[in-house]
């Protein structure tokens, strides 16, 4: 049997060879229709009646397949449709949102997402500026009683309808938009729908609907109405199916402008899917409006669009958007406000640039409530002319009425006294927010510098965990001794080695200055506190904690790097004990002494004892990278499979965990990472954005961190 793509080549075969023969003499000029021929030779007789019963062939199997078939919702192209992360955007809400019961879309476009909660039995309020995606959401969101056997006569007396003389839609529209055959019968039906007097508003709008929807089948386009494709290659004739029918209670429909419209609604949720960037979604789908109103307007220029648009003109397409972002979130009355959005900022070309950036809309949200982002990887609309890479959807979602988490600068935490490579003193004020707010327990089983530990607020202790005994000694040192006796353990040390003291003495007192530094003076006296360190001078004095920190603030860069034997091993560094480092020092060893810790270090393996109500903070070595206090023996592949073997074990018992990481490294993705957690709540963290979780990255920027969490 033939499928329905061999029937339509042979038509156009039959169809080019009878245009050929007309150019050749070989036939008369034919009528306005073939069907109308007559006096031919038998060949041209068998030739027509062959093309006839290919027509009715093709149009036989194209009824039995759209028959069983209804249309539906989603049978449309559209530019930014969420049809691909409709499951996304239906997950976030369930998580993270409560007690829903109307939603209001208010750049509802083709209508998807309003249909998931429809379908969830919610009130929905929906609402375009486009006349056309009106149109749709009466036939599927409409309260009104249909009669769904007349629609469905109606629709195959539409099918029916000869398409023999010229229209509005054939002079205007024929051989560019659509063949000219499709044209004629665009413009009998859609004429003819005008003339059918004995159904409701909602009746007719299925009639429309149908006609649209069947409309983007066959258009000679790329998915818009911006342009023609130069060449007509959709020959298909055009066939109208009855649209699916749902039985809606109390659904609000409105074709406005949003930001007045949020003025005079109110919901639990908003959903706001604002347009992106500069394509007016009035010059990408005129057309259909023009078909959807049949107000028959005049058109203009190549693309034949309506003189007259400005009434479907977006601010959010111009660089009022930011304007008008922040004008509509102030005047929405909701529980929550969600907002969908991508990280376009400067990706595309200028048309495709978001017009609001991912500040802005932060700023905007968090006047009325707090703020968390999620995200999930989408491939963007181009016109080709774009590589878009690393393209992202993002789902703002606002609690309104909640105040935001209070907002610290770094200066208000801690700061670790040593320089722990991949510390995280500068994503605190990011990491925080995330955390619960109540817990029993504080668990930091990587801890490192322990900037995140010391600054933890737990009803009971903080566990401070990590491998390296050397960095646990000198901490449980400092928990427990007076600072003024541990500054006169680090002076003495100084003084015995005779190393620099710009604290007293300053720079000048050595002739030297800041921007050389001191390593030239004290390279021989810190090789030599270095060696009595590595050669066991200490191992039996309690000094030894110390030495070790001095170690660290005369090193290089004051890092941990220790050799395969154990030795520190690192050179001089430019710096000494200076007023910074005494400062770092104290503060350190009063956020020490200031709360209950307790200190060890066992391997994450090891951790048994850890209750529901605690919360687990874990910052372990990163697979995708080497740090220096990870170089000898490191953190392989089986290391990282335990460890999130383990964190889905604290899942499954309910407690409660977050998980530093990096995702993307010098361009190499963590892939088992990645994938391991999409069943959690990845969060993008950014060094230049305080108060969000996201900022956009490039695809081969050198470490993108993340923190993962399963609340």
């Amino acid at each position: 049997m033939k499928t329905t793509r061999d029937i339509e080549e042979q038509y156009q075969v039959t169809r080019q060879t009878l245009h050929n023969w007309i150019n050749e003499g070989l036939l008369a000029t034919p009528q306005k229709d073939w069907r109308g021929w007559f006096s031919w030779s038998e060949e041209n007789e068998r030739q027509i009646r062959h093309l006839m019963e290919i027509k009715e062939q093709q149009n036989n199997q194209t009824i039995q397949q759209t028959a069983a078939e209804k249309l539906k919702l989603i049978n449309r192209r559209y530019l930014g449709s969420k049809q691909k992360i409709l499951n996304f955007i239906e997950d976030t809400v369930a998580k993270h949102t409560s007690h829903i019961h109307t939603v209001a879309d208010i750049f509802g476009g083709t209508g998807a997402v309003a249909d998931i909660f429809r379908a969830q039995g919610k009130k929905v309020i929906v609402n375009d500026i486009l006349y056309s995606n009106y149109v749709a959401y009466l036939t599927w969101f409409g309260n009104e009683e249909v009669d769904y056997d007349k629609i469905t006569c109606y629709i195959h007396e539409l099918n029916q309808l000869p398409a023999d003389q010229d229209n509005y839609v054939s002079e205007h529209f024929g051989d560019s938009y659509f063949s000219l055959e499709n044209a004629r019968k665009i413009g009998a039906i859609r004429e003819h729908i005008e003339q059918i007097t004995d159904i409701n508003e909602r009746e007719k709008a299925f009639l429309i609907t149908s006609l649209l929807y069947a409309m983007d089948k066959v258009a000679n386009t790329v998915g818009h109405y911006d342009a023609y494709r130069r060449t007509m290659d959709s020959f298909r004739p055009i066939y109208l199916r009855v649209p699916e029918l749902n039985h809606n209670q109390n659904n609000q429909i409105y074709c406005q402008d949003a930001n007045q419209l949020v003025r005079d609604i109110k919901a639990d949720l908003v959903y706001i899917d604002t347009p992106y960037n500069s394509r007016q979604y009035g010059d990408a789908y005129h057309l259909l409006e023009n078909i959807a109103k049949w107000q028959q307007p005049e058109v203009t220029g190549v693309a034949k669009k309506m003189v007259d648009r400005k009434h479907i003109k977006s601010d959010y397409s111009t660089k009022q958007a930011p304007l008008a972002f922040d004008d509509l979130i102030q005047h929405i009355e909701a529980k929550y406000i969600v907002v969908s959005y991508n990280n376009m900022a400067q990706k595309g070309n200028g048309r495709s640039n978001a017009k609001i950036s991912n500040e802005e809309i932060i700023s905007s949200l968090e006047k009325r409530g707090l703020v968390t982002i999620y995200e999930t990887p989408f491939q963007a609309f181009t016109t080709g002319k774009t590589n878009i890479e690393d393209h992202k959807e993002l789902l703002y979602v606002c609690q309104v009425g909640v105040k935001q988490q209070k907002t610290m600068d770094k200066a208000d935490y801690a700061m670790s006294a040593i320089n722990y490579t991949g510390g995280k003193y500068k994503l605190l004020p990011q990491l925080f927010p995330l955390f619960p707010d109540q817990y029993d327990n504080f668990i930091d089983i990587f801890a490192g510098g322990a900037n995140v530990g010391i600054n933890a607020d737990p009803k009971d202790k903080v566990f401070i965990n990590d491998r390296e005994e050397r960095v646990i000694e000198l901490y449980e040192l400092l928990a427990k001794t007076p600072k003024d006796e541990i500054l006169a353990m680090v002076e003495r040390t100084i003084s015995r080695y005779q190393l620099s003291d710009t604290k007293n003495k300053g720079y000048a007192f050595y002739g030297l200055d800041s921007a050389k530094g001191l390593a030239v003076y004290n390279k021989e006296k810190f090789i030599q506190l270095r060696n009595d360190y590595n050669q066991g001078v200490y191992d039996e004095d309690p000094l030894k904690p110390i030495v070790f920190y001095v170690l660290l603030v005369y090193g290089f860069n004051n890092q941990i790097r220790f050799n395969a034997n154990g030795a520190y091993n690192l050179p001089v560094g430019k710096r000494d004990f200076n007023i910074r480092m005494e400062q770092k020092l104290i503060r350190f060893i009063e956020a020490l002494q200031a709360k209950s810790f307790v200190f060890s270090t066992k391997d994450f393996r090891d951790f048994d004892q850890i209750g529901k109500d605690d919360f687990v903070y874990l910052d372990p070595p990163y697979l995708i990278s080497t740090a220096s206090y990870n170089e000898n023996g490191g953190w392989g592949e089986q290391d990282e499979r335990d460890l999130l073997d383990f964190l889905d074990r604290l899942h499954q018992q309910g407690t409660r965990w977050a998980l530093s990481n990096v995702s993307m490294h010098k361009g190499q993705e963590n892939t088992m990472l990645l994938k391991w957690a999409e069943q959690y709540h990845m969060h993008i963290l950014d060094y230049h954005y305080n108060n969000s979780n996201y900022q956009s990255k490039a695809k081969h920027n050198k470490t993108q961190e993340v923190l993962i969490t399963n609340y």
